[in-house]
This record gives C-alpha cells, structure tokens and sequence, in this order.
C-alpha cells in the first residue's frame, strides 16, 4: 500500500501546487487590471485652482507666479505689466500621499501654508481620484495703526477643499472642487466671515506638450461687488519645467482671494494676464 500511498500524496501535492499557481496569476492579472491611473493633469494647478495631481515623495517644487494689472486700461499701464503682483514658494513631497507647501503673495503681503493629501485613486475599481487640500492665510498687511485691537488669529483665513477628478482620457481630464473659506476677519459689505463654494476644471491636451485649460468657480453666497472666478491657460511641458500661461478675472493667488475676490469682469475687458513656473527638484 505504502507505493500506491505515495502516488496519491504525489498527484495531490501537484494538483495543490498547480491550483495555488493558478490563483496568483489571478490575483496578479486582477491586481494589473486595477493599475492606478497617472498624468491626470500635467501641474500641481489646473490654473489657479489646484489639481489632484501630488508632487511624489521626496519631490520639492519651486514655484514662481505672476498676476499682472487689468488689460484694460491698456498702453498707458503696458496692458497691465506695470502693476505686478508676484508668489514664491515650495511644495515638498513628504510621502506619495502628502505634500506641504508654503508661500509668499505680494498682494495682501500674505504668507500661506498648506497640505494635499490624496484620499483615493482613479482606477478600474474605482472611477474618481480625490485629494484633500487645505491651507491657512496670514495677512500681513494689516496694521496695529489701523485695527489697534487686532490679534494673531485676526489675520487668519483658512480654506478647505476636496478635489476630485476624473481622467476621461488620454486627452481629457475634469475636475470638481467644493471648498469651505473662513475669514476671522472680514468686511462685511463686501466679504463674508464663512463662504461655500464649487469650481470645476478641465484639461485638454493639444500635442504631447501642451494643452488648453479652463476652470470656473461658482460661489452661493457671494457678496454683490465680486464676480465668479473664470480663467482660460496654456500648460506648456518643457523638461523639469511646467510653464502656464493664463487670463483670468481673480488677480490673487491665493485660494481665500482666488475664489471670492475675483474683481474682474470679463464681459467689460476687465481681466489679467499671469503665468505660473514649477521647477522639480
């Protein structure tokens, strides 16, 4: 019995071996199908308003934009290039999943501080990426001789926002962005403490470098004196170098002053040109 035993437990350890192999090449072909999806957007913005995509871990990104004065007032100002208004900051990767920022806007002189933090992936089980960002305003500008009671927390506005985009395809990602903005302090003839609002974005690539992009951001309880912000940009790849170059009706950059103070209209000619540089290191 003992050579028949030893048959038996042969073919049944080859059947065992064989179903074992069997099962992990499904889970590796399942595993492959479920690849995450990337180059959802080309920039860490679609224009101003930021993008789900993530400087990756270890990453630093240089940052260097401008919003020029309003076209409108035309020759006599150089079509807005007399009056700039100029950010400088950096983006560091600390994980995949996290990044943190900081920044300095000569408008308002006002320094910003951020998080991004992907939430989840775009892939075949799942149709969306969403990433968390949030950051804090200081207004620097605001002086003791004019607010003689003002405190730290007084210069301080922050901003939550979830952003979630879908990569439709090769050509064509969108982008849905709801945002909360808390100012401590604010005018209330023409501003609100707490302001709700949703912007949407898109990318469409033109060639393997470029591509036009648009976004718009609709606020429900906006104060009359402001307009929705809507900007039109250029996304030109060149090497270590994304260069956007952009119109739009909100000349801050940060997100508090991009979103709610957007003081252009387009419909009068009232808009400004601006460009936005990331150098990765």
């Amino acid at each position: 019995m003992k050579p028949i035993y030893f048959l038996m437990m042969t073919l049944f350890s080859g059947f065992v071996a064989n179903a074992q192999e069997d099962l992990l090449s499904g889970l590796d072909a399942t595993q492959a199908k479920n690849t995450n999806v990337t180059a959802v957007f080309k920039g860490l913005q679609i224009i101003t308003l930021q993008s789900t995509k993530m400087a990756a871990k270890k990453e630093f990104y240089f940052v260097v934009s401008h919003r020029f004065g309003t076209v409108k007032d035309g020759i006599s100002e150089f079509f807005g290039f007399d009056h700039a208004t100029t950010k400088i900051g950096g983006i560091y990767g600390v994980t995949d999943w996290l990044s943190v920022s900081g920044s300095r806007h000569t408008l308002s002189k006002m320094y910003e501080v951020g998080a991004k933090y992907r939430v989840l992936r775009q892939n075949d089980a799942f149709p969306f990426e969403v990433v968390g960002y949030s950051t804090i305003d200081i207004n620097s500008l605001l002086k003791k001789e004019d607010y003689p009671k003002i405190e730290f927390s007084d210069r301080l506005a922050f901003i939550h926002q979830l952003l979630i985009s879908r990569k439709i395809s090769e050509k064509l990602s969108v982008e849905l962005a709801p945002s909360f903005i808390h100012r401590n302090l604010y005018n209330p003839e023409i501003e609100n403490d707490n302001q709700f609002s949703i912007a949407s974005g898109g990318r469409m690539k033109l060639t393997k470098r470029l591509s036009l992009n648009m976004e718009y951001a609709y606020n429900f309880n906006k104060p009359g004196f402001y307009s929705n912000p809507l900007s039109v940009g250029l996304d030109v790849e060149t090497g270590g170098h994304i260069f956007q170059l952009l119109f739009t009706n909100s000349q801050s950059m940060t997100e508090s002053g991009y979103l709610t103070n957007a003081a252009g209209n387009w419909s009068k000619g009232d808009f400004f040109f601006g460009f936005n540089l990331y150098r990765v290191f």
